[in-house]
């Protein structure tokens, strides 16, 4: 017979790695934002020196594009962690909201938000 949910044992376990992955995806988003704010102070500079130069505006203009990404990804990836917290302690955490059966613990150790387990996210492609 097929186990139907995780373990107080195996949750606490996943709990652990998404706390884990959270400090991760909080120390990228302060280290995002700390290179966000250099380039915004130093773009000024750099854009009243160079400004007649199109490629230099350009380019910092794309740094500041880059930088700004990489914070909004870290964000939703934060995002994403708090749900996965969310639901295990409303008890969906590792159920496929497809097929209801458990997603596998290798998937939910990388991918611990995941709502659908690999066979059917497979069938969605």
């Amino acid at each position: 017979m097929a186990k139907k949910s995780w373990t107080k044992k195996e949750l606490k376990e996943f709990r652990k790695v998404i706390l884990e992955k959270r400090v991760g995806a909080q120390e990228a988003i302060e280290r995002s934002k700390e290179l966000t704010d250099n380039i915004v102070e130093t773009g000024d500079v750099t854009n009243a020196v160079y400004s007649s130069h199109m490629a230099d505006a350009g380019s910092d203009q794309q740094d500041r594009e880059k930088a700004y990404y990489w914070l909004g990804r870290e964000r939703k990836f934060l995002q994403y962690l708090n749900r996965a917290l969310d639901m295990i302690d409303d008890g969906t955490f590792g159920i496929c909201k497809t097929c209801s059966g458990l997603i596998g613990k290798e998937r939910l150790m990388e991918v611990p938000h995941t709502s659908t387990c690999y066979e059917c996210k497979s069938k969605d492609h």
